[in-house]
């Protein structure tokens, strides 16, 4: 990338709206800071021949920057999956199991299988395939990156927020967690307590699950939602739903960890 591009991608990822970027810049390096925690020395040696010097936490937010470069636009499917209000588990299934349009679940397979299997990838795309595994994780833990297409995810769902105007994917992105005043290593610090048993648990989930978990938690929190522009109160909202987010983080992290494992460890 030359320097006028460069220049360009930088002044309109400042200007990129934050409701785009899941978990915002904040949530996705928690979850990759994580993830790095479990990582096996097989694995870890493997991602730093990809990525050298840049850290997990720093690769995480790669996948949205690039969205404002018009040759990577293509990417911006990638990072979500558009189900139906009340549909059953089997119905999402059958739907992600042959939705051929980009989506979260079918590039995840893609990439996932590509860096196991396809000894010829060059090493651009395996950079660009480990930055985006590590962010698309992380997405379809964000509840309403797994929310409704009717929507958009939460996005057309006006709310006021602190008295700000906002939307409901936007509270689950960015302000909910942003709430907490830590920075990143200080937020998976305080949540990284994990017991083995736990992540095995974790782990065992495949990707559909792991969306359909995330359906789940949106579909609740949909029905909390009673009118326009409802105003929130922020602190009763907080107390209900930070254990709920951070815990998506957490499991983020840790099937990050478990997905990466499998590729390179």
């Amino acid at each position: 990338m030359n320097i006028k591009k460069q220049i360009l991608v930088i002044a309109l990822v400042i200007y990129l709206p934050v409701q785009t970027m899941a978990w915002g810049q904040l949530g996705h390096r928690v979850v990759a800071q994580i993830a790095d925690s479990y990582l096996t020395p097989k694995a870890r040696l493997a991602l730093e021949k990809i990525l050298g010097n840049e850290s997990l936490a720093m690769a995480a937010n790669w996948g949205d920057f690039i969205k404002s470069d018009p040759n990577y636009r293509y990417l911006s499917s990638w990072h979500y999956v558009d189900l139906k209000a009340g549909e059953s588990f089997a119905d999402a299934k059958t739907y992600l199991e042959t939705d051929t349009i980009p989506n979260a679940y079918n590039k995840l397979n893609f990439m996932i299988k590509q860096l196991k299997t396809n000894k010829a990838l060059s090493a651009d795309k395996k950079l660009m395939y480990v930055r985006m595994i590590i962010h698309i994780v992380g997405d379809i833990h964000q509840p309403f990156h797994a929310g409704r297409a009717d929507d958009q995810g939460g996005n057309k769902i006006q709310l006021m927020w602190n008295g700000e105007q906002t939307n409901l994917h936007s509270v689950w992105d960015t302000k909910l967690i942003e709430t907490q005043q830590y920075s990143y290593t200080e937020y998976a610090h305080n949540l990284n307590h994990t017991t083995a048993a736990q992540r095995a648990e974790w782990q065992k989930a495949s990707l559909m699950q792991i969306i359909w978990e995330s359906n789940q938690i949106a579909e609740s929190l949909y029905g909390e939602i009673k009118e326009p522009n409802q105003k929130i109160n922020t602190y009763n909202y907080i107390f209900a739903h930070i254990h709920t987010a951070e815990e998506q983080m957490l499991k983020g992290g840790v099937r990050l960890a478990g997905i990466l494992n499998g590729i390179f460890g």
